[in-house]
């Protein structure tokens, strides 16, 4: 065949795929001016003040660029795509990755299995379940606590709020209401057996050993999440596992449990929100030293949440509370509490104006911020205390 034939064979024939397929290009631009004022406070009550202005992305919904296509299979099955990356509309950044979703998926009636990065059963309870669907500065607090823990040396989690190098499967939707998400994400180390055939190095503490420290765990998440959801009512629980780090020649393995389950009843104009969240970072040892060795840390926290619609607009308001055990008599526990409240007025289906409010108040030593505001003075002077901060925005989603 001459090269123009084949060239418009290939045509058809990519025609011909495109017919039986559908892909979507979908966003957000969502611009927000945002100010955050931090107080620290010394002993004598002295305070010292950190502010900042700033025009930032992703006030009321996160700025994204997509791409989503699915394929009819035939007898029920269907494969899909979908790649999604974030921008920094503010400055013209983003698209380098798509971070914020890349997978491929098979469906069917038997549900669906999923490969790739995704969003972790245990965030999608925090954000279903938040007024502020944990975006902007009324972001809540069970959000935040995936930060490293005050005086502590545990990691925060790599698979919050998504886990890479995943495989998920989800229920089918034919289920009366019932939903739900296993999740589990390959750390993909490489392995060495004995672990002192790894090449020579220097540990973390100076030590020489005999190779260096050789992750083997770190990086993987196991979870699940399972629902209801009919009518009115939606109500969710989630547990997952997260190997958040580990020490071959320490003999340590350190774990991040979380549990929370989440609600959420619709009356029509008024809508509630509810959530606990427990979380316990957990450091095991091959043989445990003299003296117990870390303790463990526990975060319980809970939010509580409405919205209310006003011709077209929206009123949203939450509390959250955090509170930590650090297991140790020598220092009362940290706690923090946030308050929030917002309007988002609807110029249309697809762009709204929005203000939002936040106050958080930090005692005994903890030290959340603002989501995407500036870190507290924290020092042996100085103790964080209260945070506060806005967003006056606008959202267009296509």
């Amino acid at each position: 065949m001459p090269l123009g034939g084949v060239g418009l064979g290939l045509m058809l024939v990519g025609g011909a795929a495109i017919a039986q397929s559908s892909v979507t290009l979908f966003g957000v631009v969502d611009a927000a001016i945002s100010g955050f004022t931090n107080k620290s406070e010394d002993r004598y009550g002295r305070s010292a003040t950190i502010s900042q202005l700033v025009l930032r992305n992703s006030g009321y919904n996160t700025s994204r660029l997509g791409f989503r296509g699915t394929e009819d299979l035939g007898g029920g099955l269907a494969a899909s795509f979908w790649l999604e990356a974030p921008i920094t509309n503010d400055d013209g950044g983003g698209i380098a990755t798509f971070s914020r979703r890349s997978t491929v998926s098979l469906s069917g009636g038997f549900g669906e299995v999923r490969l790739g990065r995704d969003h972790t059963p245990t965030y999608w309870t925090n954000s279903v379940f938040d007024p502020m669907g944990q975006v902007g500065v009324g972001a809540n607090l069970l959000n935040s606590i995936g930060s490293t823990s005050p005086g502590r040396d545990f990691k925060a989690s790599t698979n919050y709020p998504r886990a890479s190098n995943s495989i998920g499967y989800f229920l089918p939707s034919s289920l009366g209401g019932w939903y739900g998400q296993l999740m589990y994400s390959f750390h993909e180390n490489v392995k060495y057996d004995p672990g002192t055939v790894t090449p020579p190095g220097v540990n973390a503490a100076g030590t020489l050993n005999p190779g260096t420290v050789a992750a083997t765990r770190a990086g993987r998440y196991v979870g699940g999440r399972f629902g209801y959801a009919n009518g009115s009512l939606d109500v969710a629980a989630a547990y997952a596992e997260d190997t958040t780090g580990d020490n071959f020649y320490a003999g340590t393995t350190d774990t991040t449990k979380t549990a929370n389950v989440g609600a959420s009843y619709d009356f029509g104009v008024l809508k509630l929100f509810g959530e606990l969240s427990h979380e316990q970072r957990v450091r095991d040892y091959a043989i445990r030293p003299i003296g117990g060795g870390t303790p463990d840390i526990n975060l319980d926290g809970y939010l509580v949440g409405f919205t209310v619609t006003v011709g077209v607009g929206l009123i949203r308001g939450a509390y959250s509370e955090v509170r930590y055990d650090m297991h140790t008599a020598a220092l009362p526990n940290p706690k923090s509490s946030k308050v929030a409240l917002g309007y988002v007025h609807n110029l249309s289906k697809r762009t709204a104006l929005y203000a939002t409010v936040a106050r958080i108040s930090n005692k005994n030593g903890a030290a959340l911020t603002i989501n995407g505001g500036p870190a507290f003075l924290n020092n042996a002077t100085y103790t964080p205390g209260v945070a506060t901060g806005y967003d006056l925005g606008i959202r267009h989603a296509f």
